[in-house]
């Protein structure tokens, strides 16, 4: 006597909807992890690694009209130039520093609309915001900009995609003064900024507190003259990124 066998599968319907979605906050949130600095060892573009006589010096978060001059009055006193990563919500407000940035040499570019982050803004936003910055950057500064870095480095694959077809080059820091935080001083800004400070190094400062603390870019501005005099100690060229070689692939 043959028994039937009663083969039966666990519906796979409901497991779909969840896995699909954890596959499309993997896609999103994945370039995310060049924020952590053995991933960014690996991806040396993104990164910011360039010329091995040259630190790329680069500012975020501003123009504000309350401290952005302090520093293209220092950056001008010391010689050299540096890239700002402008956001555009200041940058329209603020119209007159941007070109005053250019005029003095230095180079704008891109750092979003305003100080959100990436990875929880809803589909479209950045794609649209990213365009609109990037086009007032060129409307202000007369040349189109050339880079991008997210707010809190934190890259989406939206806004990868997005900078990539406006022709912007991705770049995040290999070296950071943690100026934003309330206990920094000059000292410890120009402390943790060395601990990484070496020939092809993109340096992140701010030169505005829009984000973080009032007042928490006075200890980088106070630490600029010893991070330029160490650079140019060491044998090394200070200027912004258009000039340190980036290797972009």
């Amino acid at each position: 006597m043959r028994t039937r066998l009663d083969i039966s599968f666990p519906p796979i319907g409901r497991a779909a909807l969840p896995l699909g979605l954890a596959c499309l906050a993997l896609l999103h949130a994945g370039p995310a992890v060049t924020w952590l600095p053995p991933v960014r060892r690996r991806l040396p573009f993104i990164a910011g690694v360039g010329d091995p006589g040259h630190v790329a010096l680069t500012f975020d978060d501003g123009p504000h009209p309350g401290s952005t001059p302090r520093f293209l009055d220092e950056l001008g006193r010391l010689g050299c130039h540096a890239t700002f990563f402008v956001l555009g919500e200041l940058l329209e407000r603020h119209q007159w520093l941007g070109r005053r940035i250019v005029a003095e040499g230095h180079e704008l570019a891109v750092h979003g609309w305003r100080h959100g982050n990436p990875l929880l803004a809803p589909p479209g936003r950045l794609t649209a915001e990213i365009g609109r910055t990037a086009d007032l950057v060129r409307a202000v500064g007369g040349v189109r900009p050339a880079w991008y870095r997210p707010p809190y480095g934190a890259l989406s694959l939206e806004a990868l995609v997005s900078a990539r077809l406006r022709g912007l080059r991705p770049v995040l820091w290999t070296a950071w003064g943690r100026d934003w935080e309330a206990a920094a001083t000059p000292g410890s800004v120009l402390a943790t900024v060395s601990a990484g400070l070496r020939g092809g190094a993109t340096v992140l400062l701010h030169d505005s507190d829009h984000a973080s603390v009032p007042g928490s870019w006075r200890p980088a501005l106070d630490a600029l003259p010893a991070l330029v005099e160490r650079c140019r100690a060491m044998g090394l060229g200070v200027g912004p990124l258009r000039e340190h070689g980036v290797a972009f692939p």
